[in-house]
Formats: structure tokens, sequence, C-alpha cells
């Protein structure tokens, strides 16, 4: 199967950020992709950066993004990975991904489960968590366990996308550093980011999508100087090597294949579900043990 992945930075307006990502996306069509998965929150800046109560109008249009990207989705015939601000009702939000299918109908969607409270990503004034579980949403390309961003950092999350039968994982991402911080830590941190998602490639033995965005964006308050985000999107098979990788500055569409009989060969020799000791893993379920 041929997966895309967009990676790229805002433009001036949501109007010709919106208008690029069409572009892009046309792009990967024209080099095959069957499956295109965009970035966390691709449709505007990174709102998050600072809370400010304006930026719940972003969401009054989520039915509307629903058509307009399904129609992308349809024009293109592609299955699309889009991430949404959705409005479910007075005072309750969501960081939803929203998964179309090749026709523009709405093979399902995923609410975010984990949502951060840091300096520079205050998602949690934003964003109620999800509630609608880990469940893989069933396309035309195959099974895919949907996960955002924050998401990937928790290797239950992963695991009982896995057990629920998802051919890979994919995780749609914002997530980026502070110019003022070391180069060091810097390399810390975006190594640590790829580390624990190929960990969950190679402990579910399922492929691992990874999608970022790229670009320094400011903070309007002025409370930080900004966020840049690293990109680096790529992908990593079920013994978590690095098939693709981007660069961390450069918008880039990048169309590679991905051999899903391959997991079912990893993980006969890796037998890591079926070895799994059921039995003693209760206390994961505390929030603290004495």
């Amino acid at each position: 199967m041929k997966v895309g992945l967009i990676q790229h930075a805002i433009a001036s307006s949501q109007e010709k950020t919106i208008e690029k990502t069409v572009e892009l996306i046309q792009k990967a069509k024209l080099q095959g992709a069957q499956l295109v998965v965009l970035q966390e929150l691709h449709q505007d800046r990174y709102f998050c950066i600072n809370e400010d109560v304006d930026f719940f109008d972003l969401a009054n249009n989520f039915e509307k993004d629903i058509l307009f990207w399904g129609n992308i989705a349809k024009e293109n015939e592609v299955v699309l990975v889009t991430s949404l601000f959705e409005k479910r009702s007075a005072g309750l939000y969501h960081n939803t991904a929203v998964v179309f299918e090749k026709d523009g109908t709405v093979a399902g969607k995923y609410r975010k489960m984990h949502i951060p409270d840091d300096p520079g990503f205050y998602e949690k004034f934003y964003f109620t968590p999800g509630d609608m579980g880990y469940n893989p949403i069933q396309t035309s390309v195959g099974k895919l366990g949907l996960l955002v961003c924050w998401d990937q950092w928790y290797p239950e999350a992963a695991r009982l996308m896995a057990l629920k039968g998802a051919e890979m994982l994919i995780y749609p991402t914002a997530i980026g550093w502070f110019d003022e911080d070391g180069e060091a830590e810097k390399e810390r941190q975006r190594d640590s980011w790829e580390t624990i998602q190929r960990g969950h490639a190679i402990a579910n033995g399922l492929p691992v999508i990874s999608v970022n965005r790229i670009g320094k964006e400011l903070d309007d308050k002025k409370q930080l100087d900004g966020i840049r985000f690293w990109g680096n999107s790529f992908v990593a098979g079920p013994q978590g090597e690095i098939i693709t990788k981007a660069s961390n500055n450069k918008e880039e569409v990048i169309v590679i294949d991905i051999d899903l009989k391959r997991c079912e060969e990893v993980r006969r020799i890796w037998p890591f579900l079926r070895d799994r000791r059921i039995e003693t893993y209760g206390d994961l379920t505390k929030r603290f043990i004495d």
C-alpha cells in the first residue's frame, strides 16, 4: 500500500493554509498514494500556544470542515486522515481526527485521549479528553489505529489499538522545541519522540506513521518566543526500522510503500502478543501503587 505523508508549515491565513494542503494532497495522489495522512490541527496555526477564548470559534465550522475534507478525499480518491477542532456542544470541545473513505464518506473518527498542559501546549484549556476509546477505523486500505500527538507517548494506547486489530498506528502530530533550548536538549527531545514510537512499532509488530508540522509559530501574546516545529515525519516498520524520514525544516510530500503482510511474518518470529502475562497486569489500571 502506498501512504502519503504531508509535512508543511502554516501559510499567512487559514484559507491559504488549506489551499496549500489541498495542493499537497493532489501531489501525493499523483505519486500513487492510496492513504494520505495530515498533521495535527492542520487547518491553521497551533492555537494552543496560548489560552484565548476567541479560538473556540475555530470549532464552529466542524460540520463544514467534514463536508470540505470529505469532498477532497473523494476528488482525489484517497483515504484521508484529517485532524480537526470539534465543537460537540456548548462548552464541550475535542481534538478530533476524522478519517474519510475514497468516496468522501466518514469512515470513522477518534477523539484525542491524552491532553497535555505545558508551556506553549495549553491543550487542556481547549480540549475535553476523548470518550470513544481506542478503536481502529476500518477503511478500504486497512484497519487504522489512529491516535493523536500526546497519545504517542503512551504504550497502553498503542497496545489497545493493536489488540483490537489495527494494521498500522497513525499519529498526526504538532510537536516542536523552543529556540532557547540548547542543541543537545533539542536532540534529546526529538530522539525521545522518535524512539518511543519506534518502540510501539516493535512491541506490537505494526508499522507506525507519524506526521508533524514544520516552521516557527509565534506566540501573539508574547509570553513565549514561539515554537519551532521540528518536522521529522517518519514511517517505521514492524521491527522499528525507519523506512522513511522527512527533514526538520522543509515542506515535503513523501509517498512510501508499506508492506502490511510483513507484520504477520514479524509477529511469528517475535511473538510478543503470545507471551503476554495478562493475569499479572491488573495494577496498570491504578493511578499509583503503594
